[in-house]
């Protein structure tokens, strides 16, 4: 029997964050193995010890095809390892933001991850809010894209210090947008996503889902920090 198709998006990449509890029945060979076949079949893989009660580890996977994402989640199960929560998203160019220079659209479509100096990682989804005082739908094409545009310049106060991946889950997941933030050191995330809540785009329209945190690392340092060296 040939094998399936690929399930590719026409423009960019899929995006899965699987976040994850580990414990005494995780196999660590399997998992490692598991994130390396995976890159080895072209996909990027970056992994996290997470913080909290949450998740103990994030697996997060690119790659054009959602069935070679689908695949290593079906991997890092058959490791042991038991699925706490998850997001699905694929890159995009936000409709406000058609022009940019090519370079700055193959790093939003095809992003190389993760970035080098920034251990420091979180996750969060977001929707943009509907009610009956802020409906950002309601309001017309060019008042959005100057709020957004706002929006972007105080994300670019933080350039050099938080490298921001926005990808789109409208009618893929429960929000509209999922965010992954990576920084020099913990509390960049903290000052970027703080200062950036003060903006009207944000103020005004933003609804938030949980965050995840953590550290990146290989998938080896992860399991050590999640299981014990």
């Amino acid at each position: 029997m040939s094998p399936p198709e690929p399930s590719s998006p026409r423009v960019g990449w899929g995006v899965l964050h699987l976040f994850w509890k580990a414990g005494p029945g995780t196999d660590r060979q399997r998992v490692v193995s598991a994130t390396k076949r995976a890159e080895e079949a072209g996909d990027q893989v970056v992994t996290a010890a997470l913080l909290g009660h949450k998740a103990d580890l994030c697996v997060m996977a690119l790659g054009p095809d959602l069935r070679r994402l689908r695949a290593l989640q079906t991997d890092l199960g058959r490791g042991g390892l038991v699925l706490t929560g998850s997001y699905v998203s694929l890159t995009e160019v936000s409709e406000y933001a058609q022009g940019i220079p090519e370079e700055m659209r193959q790093a939003r479509l095809f992003p190389q991850l993760p970035p080098a100096g920034k251990p420091a990682f979180c996750f969060y989804p977001m929707s943009k809010r509907r009610d009956a005082a802020h409906n950002w739908y309601a309001l017309g094409f060019e008042e959005r894209k100057a709020l957004m545009l706002g929006h972007g310049a105080v994300g670019r106060t933080f350039r050099g210090r938080v490298l921001q991946l926005v990808t789109g889950s409208t009618g893929v997941d429960d929000y509209e947008w999922g965010v992954t933030l990576f920084g020099e050191h913990p509390d960049d995330l903290k000052d970027c996503v703080y200062q950036m809540r003060f903006d009207p785009a944000s103020a005004h329209y933003a609804e938030f889902g949980p965050f995840w945190t953590g550290t990146v690392g290989d998938v080896e340092s992860v399991l050590d920090a999640v299981l014990g060296g």
